[in-house]
């Protein structure tokens, strides 16, 4: 069974749409890479002799990640989940995060696991809303915060023809999959995102364990990168690590490609080059950033979607 098949019908024709752009999108990221290629060598060697300490704490810090997740997960669940099978299916979601464009893949095996768990397929799709909109409320109050705080900290870079070339693709893209009568089914939709939000708050302990997780699960993102900055001696404080990890994952994520593949490398290389940092010593925190949070938990994760997909749980 493949993750495309977690979709519905409408899900699975708007990936195909998705994956057209998602095509376009890393096409111009091959070419950047290309363009780049000495520097992402230099970057890749400088990571090989990285200090292994901070890229411990670095890997502890993505492992907690996921437990995380599924704590949010539950909070944006009225009723209680099992708590080994839920972090192994955001575990494997994660996965199917990295195969899928612009999180269908993640959002399909979450709901999956959900109706698996006995949630009714509203309320499923319902949930996995709330807590990506918890995360994205996180992650603009995370950034207030620290832009506020640090006033100064954050500076818009001049943007290449190339990059203004995959945003201007990717905003028409988007504006062309939202076109159409949405308008009376996002209102439907809010209605009913509303009273189910009125049902998770009600309980304390759920709305705690949402924003929690989610408050929790975004700032260990940021952890994983600034222990990394730390591993490669990039010049930069935390807090601005920080800031430009966080403002750098939200240009990403309007970018259809899947977990952000070119797309947040990209961005976030430029955001520390454009800081201060060597071009060198940027690239190597980003490849850094990306083997922990991407291609090592990769083959695992495959494995765990395997094992859930055979015992029913998916």
């Amino acid at each position: 069974m493949t993750p495309e098949q977690f979709l519905p019908a409408p899900q699975r024709r708007r990936a195909y749409w998705h994956a057209a752009l998602t095509l376009v999108v890393l096409t111009a990221v091959v070419c950047l890479a290309r363009r780049h290629w000495p520097v992402l060598e230099t970057g890749a060697v400088r990571l090989a002799v990285a200090d292994q300490g901070w890229l411990l704490v670095a890997a502890l810090a993505t492992l907690a990640t996921w437990p995380c997740s599924a704590l949010a997960q539950q909070g944006a669940v009225p009723r209680g989940l099992p708590p080994g099978r839920l972090v192994a299916g955001l575990f494997a979601a994660s996965t199917a995060n990295h195969i899928l464009p612009a999180g269908l893949g993640a959002g399909g095996v979450t709901l999956r696991l959900l109706i698996r768990c006995g949630i009714p397929l509203a309320d499923a799709a319902t949930a996995v809303l709330v807590k990506g909109t918890a995360g994205a409320l996180v992650r603009g109050a995370l950034i207030a915060v620290l832009f506020a705080a640090c006033p100064g900290m954050l500076h818009l870079p001049h943007l290449g023809g190339e990059l203004l070339l995959v945003i201007c693709v990717s905003a028409v893209g988007a504006t062309a999959l939202l076109a159409g009568p949405l308008s009376r089914r996002c209102r439907r939709v809010l209605a009913a995102v509303r009273v189910y939000v009125g049902v998770v708050h009600a309980r304390p302990a759920r709305a705690a364990a949402l924003w929690g997780g989610s408050l929790a699960f975004v700032t260990l993102h940021c952890v994983v990168l600034i222990t990394v900055t730390r591993a490669v001696a990039l010049p930069l404080p935390p807090a601005r690590v920080a800031l430009l990890y966080l403002a750098a994952s939200t240009v990403a994520a309007l970018l259809p490609t899947p977990g952000g593949l070119g797309s947040l490398d990209a961005v976030l290389a430029l955001a520390l080059t454009a800081a201060g940092a060597p071009a060198s010593a940027a690239a190597s925190a980003v490849l850094g950033y990306r083997l922990l949070t991407v291609w090592l938990p990769l083959l695992p994760g495959l494995a765990v979607l395997a094992v859930l997909v055979r015992r029913g749980a998916l």
